[in-house]
């Protein structure tokens, strides 16, 4: 049969995406493989995860995103905006939503400025303490594993945080994979590694559980180290993160929001 699909990227984090508002398109016990098959780069369309909309009992919409291991992930902040995007031009929804996710609901908002799309996201509040990260042990995440001052956060998904001087000095295939995969984290965790570049402004490189390699930019992964750096006193409440894909604003007041754009690649199907 032929399966309508959707290519869009957030920041370069890109996806397939699933219409299954009216009906559902793949079998639940086959959206793992299919993730596998098709978010391939050489022998399928080439993404770092599929998403499924469809609709929510709880919320307006529902977003599940599938990884190319074949894992769900409970949410994704890239994803959520091109999910939005997707369901905005659609017409499942106007300029403002709410988004099921493994993670709970998220408040979306969301519109056109002259072409380019942008939506902020009422991202998950973030939480330190290990037992909600998941981590081993008691009280708030701070280990040193290789030559590394790792800490914690989870803003939907699990994020290690390391703060560095130099991004460019990151090996990152070499160095976060030990990080990801460390004991204390029992379901494995995102790795960000941090630069700052001004009082209100940081980069990043993020290493994604699931897609096992760096991707070029990630929503939650921009959160928790903004969030982090917060924390740590290296910012403010309004933090302009700059990815290997492009900026993101986050802002940690009462809500946590994270604002960037979405794009849509291409449209197509696939005869399965």
């Amino acid at each position: 049969m032929e399966i309508p699909f959707t290519k869009m990227h957030g920041n370069g984090n890109d996806f397939v995406l699933i219409d299954e508002f009216e009906k559902t398109v793949i079998p639940d016990d086959m959206k793992g493989q299919f993730a596998a098959i098709y978010c391939d780069r050489r022998f399928g369309i080439g993404a770092d995860g599929v998403i499924f909309l469809s609709k929510s009992e709880k919320s307006d919409l529902r977003m599940r995103i599938l990884q190319p291991d074949e894992s769900e992930a409970e949410m994704c902040g890239n994803g959520i905006r091109c999910l939005a995007k997707f369901a905005f031009d659609a017409k499942y929804a106007k300029e403002s939503c709410t988004i099921e996710t493994m993670a709970g609901a998220v408040g979306v908002a969301m519109g056109y400025k002259e072409d380019e799309f942008s939506a902020t996201i009422t991202m998950p509040t973030p939480k330190f303490d290990r037992k909600d990260i998941p981590a081993t042990g008691k009280g708030e995440y701070k280990e040193r594993i290789k030559e590394y001052e790792v800490y914690a956060v989870n803003t939907g998904v699990p994020h290690a945080v390391i703060v560095v001087d130099a991004l460019d000095a990151v090996d990152i295939a070499a160095d976060a994979p030990s990080i990801r995969r460390h004991a204390t984290f029992p379901q494995g965790a995102n790795v960000n590694f941090v630069q700052q570049t001004g009082p209100d402004s940081i980069s990043i490189r993020t290493f994604e559980r699931g897609v096992e390699e760096e991707t070029p930019s990630c929503g939650t992964g921009a959160t928790a180290s903004a969030a982090m750096a917060h924390k740590l006193g290296l910012v403010g409440t309004t933090v302009q993160v700059e990815t290997k894909g492009g900026p993101l604003t986050i802002t940690l007041a009462d809500n946590v929001k994270m604002e960037g754009p979405a794009t849509t690649v291409f449209v197509g199907s696939i005869t399965f």
